[in-house]
């Protein structure tokens, strides 16, 4: 059958339904000419050649093409690695926009571009809109979140639509959370070496199509229906934000899946390989690689930024996301090597009046030279993964000398990082675990990675845990050590949901959800990565449920903005002793507690009516030492009843049950845990 393209439009880039066909808009300023596949269910192509350029880009309108139809792209030019140009016909290429994209089974094409239908009714969808200051992340798995989830269908588990059941959803809106950060969404393959040892890349972090849910998360797709799996998407995101959750994806803008210089030729390698990827400029063939994934994004070009402008604006505007973490996002800051606040991505992005408005958050760090842990240096627009203050709780919590300072630093919105540039507390996205190292139970389980499943001799993950066994490595029927790794897990708990920023909770961790010891689980599609809902540690969850409430019920944890001049008075550090602490009580390398007095008068919540809702004071005591400690409420502070709120050494403790504790009395705070008072000021 002979097809000819029609001129069609150089705008917008991939495949788009018109009423009579599809309009095929390719970018390449290096291809000599651009060729159309269409593929059949018998895996027959029919090659359309698109003879129109318009600066750079290749176009046509295809009649009489519809929903359905997988396609993809032969690009042809000079394969001539030594000028950076890598073409080859012979390959049939993934178009970057395509909407969907499915492996091809009925040939030896690896994977197609599919023509969907984007029509969705989002009826009276909304976006939560929740502000920074009252947001709670909860990082998931799709699948690894709902694979073994006794109260979802079989046949849905570890897909959107499964993500987007009410029992999913019910059990984040009883914990409290606000947001759900997703491991990457956008379709991605597994690397040659690690389906060698029969495994896959799990987590996402291998990009074939930044515009394509992947196909293997969809039950649209598993019933055989292809292209599904964008309306499903759809229809989660609605069901989330119906519940009042906002959803924020994980994104791979650094890197693709092609790898390095010899890795496979899959789309953007062979359809503009200098416009998509950075290259060595004293050798092209080769890649510069800030990723350790093999190839870095070419953010100084304008396709490849244009592409990852049109994919986030795609994800906000049809799909409804409410935002984006940036996995290595200094890679896209790089245009010239070094890492820039100035570059040209962070420009578009703040100008960009859809992008601008969601929630943009980085990953501070990647593995350039010289400039690879850039925390703190992000544009006032941006929230950051704070790794410092995951490493400072840490190492407070196993008690390692000299870390009270850092430690009250990093609980307070880290100033240091922050304070500058018009940034608030909110710019630091606190954590203690992520999907990237142990869960909150291992991290008190293990002081060594225990890989051994990843078939790489454990040599991958991080030797650096920063974690404490409490005595015994592993699984232990210890009661005694049971009891302490359950008092480290509340009192690290504690800690974040009561640290001035925004607090991101690992899936599972307030299951007590384990990995074996495995801190790099990439590869894991299997029980180690999934949340395993028949083990459920229910005093761990309770007692997590009555933090996130505690959060929600005092705006003094949730302060908008650091405190300078007089204002600094409302947030005062006493010793053990109930006196003012002093230069060289910080300085005090042994010095392991301290009571945190927050003034509740200055951070008032103000009604929907606009009326000021003051807080009551809190005085927060961290004991990490080994054994109870006797505190003393200060005399300095106002209020002149206390109640104790919560103590993460007995979780049996409550408001309601506590006796009233006056100004200057003494209270015993047990080791290792955080003790929260609650003031209340007596009025004439």
């Amino acid at each position: 059958m002979s097809v000819v393209a029609l001129p069609g439009r150089p705008f917008p880039l991939g495949v788009t339904l018109t009423p009579s066909g599809i309009n095929v808009a390719l970018a390449s300023r290096t291809a000599e000419s651009v060729v159309l596949c269409l593929i059949d269910a018998l895996g027959t192509e029919t090659r359309i050649p698109l003879t129109e350029q318009d600066a750079g880009v290749w176009h046509g309108l295809v009649p009489g093409v519809g929903v359905g139809q997988r396609y993809g792209f032969r690009v042809h030019g000079p394969n001539d690695p030594a000028r950076g140009l890598r073409f080859d016909a012979e390959r049939l290429l993934v178009d970057p926009y395509a909407r969907a994209i499915a492996a091809d089974t009925t040939t030896d094409y690896s994977h197609v571009g599919i023509v969907v239908d984007e029509t969705f009714d989002w009826g009276d969808d909304r976006a939560p809109l929740t502000p920074y200051a009252d947001t709670i992340i909860y990082e998931a798995h799709v699948k690894g979140f709902t694979q073994l989830h006794p109260d979802i269908p079989v046949d849905l588990r570890g897909t959107y639509e499964a993500l987007g059941h009410p029992a999913a959803i019910q059990h984040l809106v009883d914990l409290g959370v606000t947001a759900v950060e997703l491991l990457p969404v956008h379709e991605s393959v597994t690397e040659p070496s690690v389906a060698a040892h029969g495994l896959t890349n799990y987590w996402g972090y291998n990009t074939l199509g930044f515009f394509a849910p992947h196909a293997a998360y969809s039950a649209e797709v598993r019933a055989q229906r292809p292209g599904g799996q964008v309306s499903e998407f759809k229809q989660m995101v609605h069901m989330l934000h119906t519940a009042g959750l906002e959803v924020i994806l994980d994104v791979v803008f650094n890197h693709t899946a092609e790898g390095p210089a010899t890795g496979p030729t899959l789309s953007f390698r062979g359809i503009d390989n200098p416009a998509y990827y950075r290259l060595d400029p004293q050798d092209r063939s080769q890649y510069i690689d800030t990723t350790g994934c093999g190839n870095s994004l070419n953010a100084g070009d304008e396709t490849a930024l244009r592409l990852i402008m049109d994919s986030l604006r795609y994800w906000v505007e049809q799909m409804h996301v409410d935002g984006f973490r940036f996995d290595l996002a200094p890679t896209l800051a790089r245009e010239d090597g070094s890492f820039e606040k100035s570059a040209e991505f962070f420009d578009l992005v703040a100008q960009d009046p859809v992008i601008s408005r969601v929630k943009l958050i980085a990953e501070p760090w990647d593995v350039g030279q010289g400039d690879s842990y850039d925390i703190g240096r992000f544009p006032p627009l941006w929230s950051e993964w704070n790794g410092s203050y995951r490493d400072t709780v840490r190492d407070f919590w196993r008690s390692v000398p000299g870390t009270l300072s850092p430690f009250s630093t990093r609980i307070t919105g880290s100033a240091d990082l922050y304070g500058a540039d018009a940034r608030r507390p909110t710019a630091s996205v606190n954590f203690v675990t992520a999907h990237d190292g142990f869960t909150m139970r291992d991290l008190v389980s293990y002081e060594a990675k225990h890989n051994q499943a990843n078939r790489e001799g454990n040599r991958d993950g991080v030797s650096d845990n920063r974690s404490w066994n409490c005595g015994v490595e592993g699984v232990t029927d210890d009661r005694e050590v049971l009891a302490l790794r359950a008092c480290q897990q509340r009192a690290m708990l504690t800690t974040l949901l009561t640290s001035f920023g925004i607090p991101m909770i690992l899936s599972g961790d307030e299951l007590g959800r384990t990995q074996q010891g495995n801190n790099n689980a990439y590869c894991q599609d299997s029980p180690i990565s999934w949340v395993d809902w028949s083990d459920v540690d229910a005093g761990l969850l309770a007692f997590t449920k009555r933090l996130v409430r505690l959060r929600g019920d005092h705006p003094v944890l949730r302060r908008t903005r650091f405190l300078r001049g007089t204002q600094a008075v409302d947030i005062q550090w006493y010793t053990p002793s109930g006196v003012a602490m002093s230069a060289e009580d910080w300085s005090n390398p042994d010095a392991r507690a301290v009571a945190l007095y927050l003034d509740g008068t200055d951070s008032p919540d103000i009604a929907l009516d606009g009326t000021l809702m003051p807080d009551n004071d809190l005085l927060i005591m961290f004991n990490s030492w080994w054994e109870t400690l006797d505190m003393r409420v200060p005399t300095a502070i106002v209020p002149t009843t206390w109640t104790c709120e919560l103590d993460s050494c007995d979780p049996a403790v409550g408001r309601s049950s506590a006796p009233a504790i006056g100004t200057g009395d003494h209270v015993k705070v047990g080791p290792r845990s955080v003790m929260i008072l609650c003031g209340t000021r007596l009025t004439a």
